[in-house]
């Protein structure tokens, strides 16, 4: 048997049944910086600004001004520990231009076998959006490295928590959708430790040096949650 790495075109060709599922990475916190609306001009500043904080997953959402370019200099400036990607992927054509651009991390708030299964094949961490018990189980048979319940805050603790209780053990799941500072420590009640952040971190409009200040009250809130007992 040849031990010549197989080509990523080869890789696409495969069935997603043969392509490993690229595990959740380990996160000194997992804090995923959703920054919807992010312009490339700001890119630079604002994803040091969150490094520099602490976080270390990043996500522009596809629907942002030129998210691909956004995402290649996120990818190019940020030390290699800082898991970078893309949000509201909903076709497995914008997985390739995701991948391409450097991004390692799939979001979607949806759960699409195609798009989950494009991502696996670039040896993706996938995070699709579900709030069924039908939709988690979905997701997990697709493949998918982690869910991402949204909106959380419709569902809250309580009904993630009756979720959970159906779902494998090594399951990772994440909070996204209403979920601030004030929340960890409830979230973190039932189990959780991953969350998405949107605009109680980044907004249109907000200085790389004001989204510093939001990030480090959320490492901080973040850490004083997760050290509290369960």
């Amino acid at each position: 048997m040849s031990d010549i790495p197989m080509s990523e075109s080869r890789k696409s060709e495969l069935p997603t049944s043969e392509v490993t599922t690229t595990l959740w990475p380990s996160l000194s916190r997992d804090l995923v910086a959703i920054l919807r609306g992010l312009a490339p001009g700001e890119a630079e500043g604002i994803g040091l600004a969150l490094a520099e904080a602490g976080f270390e997953a990043i996500e522009v959402p596809l629907n942002s001004p030129d998210p691909f370019r956004s995402i290649e200099i996120l990818a190019r400036v940020l030390p290699a520990t800082v898991l970078v990607g893309g949000g509201t992927v909903l076709d497995p054509a914008d997985v390739a231009r995701l991948a391409d651009a450097g991004g390692r991390l799939m979001v979607s708030p949806n759960v699409d076998a195609a798009v989950i299964g494009a991502a696996r094949r670039r040896a993706m961490v996938t995070m699709p959006g579900v709030f069924t018990p039908t939709e988690a189980f979905a997701a997990l048979k697709a493949g998918a490295s982690a869910l991402k319940f949204f909106p959380a805050s419709v569902l809250g603790p309580a009904g993630i928590a009756a979720i959970l209780a159906v779902l494998p053990k090594t399951t990772v799941v994440g909070a996204v959708g209403g979920v601030g500072n004030a929340d960890f420590a409830a979230y973190g009640r039932i189990g959780l430790r991953t969350f998405g952040l949107g605009s109680s971190i980044y907004r249109p409009g907000l200085s790389a040096a004001e989204v510093a200040v939001l990030a480090a009250a959320t490492v901080a809130a973040y850490d004083e949650a997760m050290a509290a007992p369960l």
